[in-house]
């Protein structure tokens, strides 16, 4: 089998690599079987009716699996029996669509609004709260009210605090039970502000989310988008260790520098940016942000000549977008897109359905305690850190130079949460 050749899988339309496929059913079927089963995928054509890849690895357990396998070997029935069990099982333990309960705080902001507008869209919604101060550019009730008009089954509410107050103390109806907490939350990097300037305002505003997290919803998936993310996760994970919590449920969403990468590669190549899937590791700030395109097939294809432009076409495009505003904003719309898919992918993951998307979290996978790779998401939230895979010469050496930055923003973080504790 080719270890890069992505097919479709007859269920759910949505290509996957062997080693995808093979991660995901190691313990639930044979590896003969699951070879079996890969023989009858097929792989992508053009424009064909296969789901995006870019939308997630969808794991679903496939209704057909045992029909597709009849073509190459029949199945013992006694195995069919187990399966069904096993499946049937599954499917108690897994929520329904639509009955999940999401947070966006900061919801009433540049990046908030939209983000709430494609949560509320997301049919595995159906309960969305949006938080925010009392200086927010619109009050989240309104944010609210606006939303509660979609045709969505999906209920809206807004929550709004006054600035001074405490998250911990305010915030008990609004994040009870939550299954997912969105948090685009804390302020811009302005000029002349350093990096660690940013953080120390914002480690406190996440630390003040993280904290009513804590208390009202610790079973709630936590997806972080507070600058530097880099310095925020590590930071955020590590005071809900101390406090005996998860720290795997604190999550940094990168999707957008898949997003990217995915959309640069279909421009260059001319194909459509669904059928691209490049896994972007490392970290979510200039050279930590590392797009692995030798692991994707129309990627892979671009001359060796063009990768470093590319890469850094990439890491810079943040950047691109705050220049083409007149620095009168940032990447808030593609931002929300990537934020949602995000959590598209945990809802799915929680209802039953996997999913992998590539996220930055507590890891093993290298020699730092927090990386950027590709995880699975299913019930509870992360059950997976996969590894990197097979790195070319070019990203061997990028990897390195990742690593290194990306060393000193996590001990950032880990400073911060040895002189700090959750409530």
């Amino acid at each position: 089998m080719l270890m890069a050749e992505r097919r479709i899988d007859p269920d759910d339309k949505v290509a996957y690599t062997w080693e995808e496929l093979a991660a995901y059913y190691k313990g639930k079927y044979n590896k003969k079987e699951i070879e079996a089963y890969w023989e009858t995928c097929t792989a992508p054509k053009g424009k064909g009716k296969g789901k995006a890849k870019g939308k997630g690895k969808d794991k679903a357990e496939p209704k057909g699996k045992a029909k597709a396998k009849a073509k190459t070997k029949a199945e013992p029935k006694g195995k069919a029996k187990a399966k069904a069990k096993a499946k049937a099982k599954a499917n108690k333990e897994t929520k329904p669509a639509g009955s999940f309960k999401v947070c966006v705080c900061g919801g009433a902001g540049g990046i908030g609004q939209p983000l709430s507008l494609l949560m509320a869209m997301d049919p595995n919604v159906g309960d969305l709260r949006i938080f925010d101060l009392n200086v927010a550019m619109v009050p989240p009730a309104g944010v609210a009210a606006d939303l509660s008009h979609l045709e969505r089954k999906c209920t809206v509410i807004g929550h709004v605090m006054e600035v001074g107050g405490k998250p911990v103390d305010h915030l008990e109806e609004c994040l009870k039970d939550c299954n997912l907490v969105l948090v685009p939350a804390g302020v811009p990097r302005k000029p002349g502000m350093t990096r660690d300037d940013l953080f120390g305002i914002n480690a406190d505003i996440a630390k003040g989310i993280v904290e009513a997290c804590a208390k009202h919803c610790p079973n709630a998936v936590l997806g972080m988008i507070v600058n530097p993310v880099n310095s925020v996760v590590p930071a955020m994970a590590e005071l809900y260790k101390k406090k005996g919590l998860d720290p795997m449920k604190i999550v940094g969403i990168t999707t957008l520098d898949v997003v990217r990468a995915n959309k640069f590669v279909g421009e260059i190549a001319g194909k459509n940016p669904n059928y691209v899937n490049v896994p972007v590791i490392g970290g979510h700030a200039g050279v930590t942000i590392m797009p692995v395109f030798s692991q994707d097939k129309v990627a892979a294809t671009i001359a060796s000549e063009k990768i470093p432009d590319l890469d850094k076409h990439v890491q810079n495009a943040g950047t691109e977008v705050v220049e083409a505003k007149g620095g009168k904003g940032s990447a808030t719309l593609s931002m929300a897109y990537a934020g949602a898919r995000f959590g598209k992918a945990v809802l799915a993951g929680l209802s039953g359905r996997k999913r992998t998307e590539c996220a930055y979290c507590k890891s093993d996978i290298t020699d730092l305690p927090y990386f950027t790779q590709k995880v699975v998401f299913g019930d509870g939230g992360i059950t997976k850190v996969l590894p990197l895979g097979e790195l070319n010469e070019y990203e061997t050496k990028r990897l390195d130079e990742a690593k290194a930055q990306l060393k000193t923003e996590i001990d950032t973080g880990l400073k911060y949460a040895e002189a700090n504790s959750l409530a």
